[in-house]
């Protein structure tokens, strides 16, 4: 790739700019804000934008939002700002969409890109404030650097080119130990224990907080299971299991990893939050309350469901945000708003360092980390490129999205650009949630607002009664599976049925349906909180999303079912209810727990799809943590956790082992940072 120098990468993005071509967001980890600061000017810009000194003209600059890229026009006379469009339609419409235009009131009153923004939207806010700038620094005619680079090559190439960066365009350097890329749950669990064992270490995070916290987590014999009196675990017999549901592609040894040390890594976070000051409550899941109905298949194996997960959701503050809190009690702080660029390697081939960029104002940063990089950047599942190549599969039968839209994949392209391996096999965590219209098919539809250009069609991230095991149909009206799966098999299954979606129906006694099906994990929700389902019920009937009928064949026809399919259907439903009451399923095999009468109206009906949560395709890793290259041999200096990591889990997550994800990503950062600080016996 020819390299770019500061003088004539601003020239570049100035003309590009100034003819109408917005640049992507930056090739930067757990990213969703891009780099659209003023970071250089031409020779008419020395102009301080006081009255009179504004090139009249429209200009456009765009920055990433939570879920979007946000679009700033606003026009100019030669004094000022005479008009501002806000476009934030792509935002969550609750939060960000409904903020526009009080954004657009304080823009034209404050007379600058400096205003308060609103509350409850300060992601959103912050994106038009730099899309604002950005207008601002063309209306002075002073050229707008935007990104190194396209965010992702382009449609046909997710992986694109490393940037070649000039030294001249790197103004700062900093010297650390380690560095950590990302401030979600890997990152900052390996930031608050190199905090807790006065390591020398950086962390940076491109956004300005820290990221959303996954709260529970898998762990095998730790001490809350063993105060609970929970027997232990047969790790072998588990092992296996994993192994099995990976068909054989996972690398055992990772997966020991877990296995042998979350127990140490429970003792580290519950050391944290059951102390002073904040005294939290540790929840283990357990007893009955972690027991599938014992008809099912699932309890049949022996498994255990979940595994041993524990929680603090009913914590005042989220883990990350007291991890953060900690860290700062030592002294340490967290470098927001820097986002990596790439990695750098000696002529050894160990990984060196990186080279970050501020998303404030554009300069480049080299830190040099003398021990090690550890990467925690998430995966790929805010990507449309990555996810239409890596996962057509998973792509495909996807109608929501539950997805950080941070997570883009450039910590794994980053890693790949300095010799990485990435595993073969796409590990799609899809929740059978994803609710749609009837008519809307599965896979991306146009969203020009949408990082890409593209979205998935749902409004609702999840809908948490499609984990519920009532009778589903496709578009012909035909039963085709046993409801009573993992949470991603309907969605799989889905594949196979026209428009990759299905239909859900059920009575009105959907309450003692849900008590008695008794289902476990998160989609337990439905049964713990009472009323939740039935003001769902309430509010998508409301906006077209839940069909609700005082007859089967009325219920047919709001459901889009006409002719032969219409009579299938109906047919359907009525030997649904004969093997309900011979409480047998002759078809499918379904348990007879999980069986339901469709006989009481009100009847209710609605298409669902898989609601996307994360990727979990990453990084091959060795049982230290540390990054593979394409023969498999380890690369020096360069550690892989959370979603970006792989080795584990391979074509699928299996939601039957709840936590095991989160569990992982918290055991692998810790183990990374006793890797590169030579604390492995700490």
């Amino acid at each position: 790739m020819k390299k770019i120098s500061r003088k004539n990468f601003l020239r570049i993005a100035s003309a590009a700019v100034l003819s109408g071509v917005t640049a992507g967001a930056l090739s930067a980890c757990n990213s969703a804000s891009s780099s659209s600061a003023a970071a250089g000017s031409t020779a008419s810009s020395a102009a301080s934008g006081a009255a009179g000194q504004y090139i009249p003209g429209t200009y456009e600059g765009t920055a990433e939002g939570i879920s979007s890229t946000v679009k700033v026009t606003m026009t100019f006379n030669e004094n000022g700002v005479t008009d501002v469009v806000v476009d934030t339609s792509g935002e969550t419409a609750s939060y960000g969409a409904a903020a526009a235009d009080e954004l657009k009131e304080q823009l034209l009153a404050a007379g600058s890109a400096e205003i308060d923004g609103v509350s409850g939207s300060t992601v959103t806010s912050e994106a038009v404030m730099k899309a604002a700038k950005n207008c601002y620094a063309q209306a002075r005619g002073e050229a707008v650097v935007t990104s190194v680079q396209l965010p992702t090559g382009d449609e046909n190439d997710w992986l694109g080119k490393e940037p070649d960066i000039d030294e001249a365009a790197i103004t700062e350097t900093w010297e650390t130990d380690i560095a950590i890329v990302g401030a979600g749950n890997g990152g900052m669990c390996a930031a608050a224990f190199a905090a807790q064992n006065g390591l020398n270490f950086r962390i940076i995070e491109q956004n300005s907080s820290v990221m959303e916290t996954r709260h529970w987590y898998g762990t095998i014999d730790s001490s809350e299971a063993k105060k609970q009196g929970v027997a232990p675990v047969d790790r072998a017999e588990l092992l296996s299991e994993i192994s099995r549901s990976m068909g054989g592609r996972c690398d055992q040894r990772v997966v020991k990893t877990w296995i042998n040390e979350s127990a140490a890594m429970h003792d580290f976070v519950s050391g944290i939050l059951e102390s002073e000051p904040y005294n939290y409550t540790c929840n283990l899941t357990l007893g009955d309350e972690a027991k599938w109905p014992d008809d099912t298949q699932i309890s049949q194996t022996k498994l255990m469901f979940p595994v041993q997960q524990v929680d603090y959701s009913s914590a005042e503050k989220p883990r990350n945000q007291v991890f953060q809190e900690y860290v700062e009690s030592l002294g340490y702080s967290i470098d927001f708003n820097t986002a990596l660029a790439k990695l750098e390697k000696d002529s050894s081939g160990r990984v060196t360092g990186l080279i970050a960029q501020s998303t404030d104002d554009g300069h480049f940063i080299r830190i040099n980390a003398a021990k090690g990089v550890l990467l925690a950047c998430g995966g790929y599942a805010g990507n449309p490129y990555m996810m239409e190549q890596l996962d057509p599969l998973g792509t495909s039968v996807t109608t929501a999205c539950s997805y950080t839209p941070a997570d883009k994949g450039y910590g794994i392209r980053a890693a790949i650009w300095a010799g990485a391996h990435l595993d073969a096999e796409a590990a799609p965590v899809l929740f059978d949630r994803g609710l749609v219209a009837p008519g809307v098919n599965a896979g991306y539809v146009e969203s020009p607002s949408s990082f890409g250009g593209k979205a998935f069609p749902g409004t609702v991230g999840q809908y948490n009664p499609g984990s519920q095991p009532w009778l589903k149909v496709n578009r012909h009206g035909e039963r085709f599976m046993n409801e009573s799966q993992e949470y991603d098999n309907a969605s799989h299954a889905a594949f196979q049925q026209p428009g990759h979606v299905y239909a859900m129906i059920h009575d009105a006694n959907f309450r003692e349906d849900v008590d008695r099906f008794h289902t476990i994990g998160c989609s337990a929700l439905t049964r713990y909180i009472p009323g939740m389902m039935e003001s769902q019920l309430e509010q998508y009937e409301a906006e077209g999303l839940i069909m609700k009928a005082d007859t089967i064949e009325e219920l047919a026809d709001k459901m889009g079912f006409t002719g032969a399919d219409k009579d299938t259907f109906v047919a359907t439903v009525a030997r649904y209810n004969e093997l309900y009451d011979m409480q047998k399923d002759e078809d499918f095999g379904k348990p007879a727990s999980r069986l339901s009468a469709i006989r009481t109206a009100p009847f209710y009906g609605c298409w669902l799809g898989a609601s996307l949560l994360c990727s979990l395709q990453g990084i091959s890793i060795t049982e230290n943590c540390q990054a593979k290259d394409d023969n498999n041999e380890p690369i020096p200096g360069l550690y892989i956790t959370g979603d970006m990591s792989g080795s584990f889990f391979q074509n699928n997550y299996p939601c039957v082992m709840g936590g095991t994800a989160c569990g992982r990503t918290l055991t692998f950062a810790i183990k990374s940072i006793k890797q590169m600080a030579g604390l492995e016996n700490a």
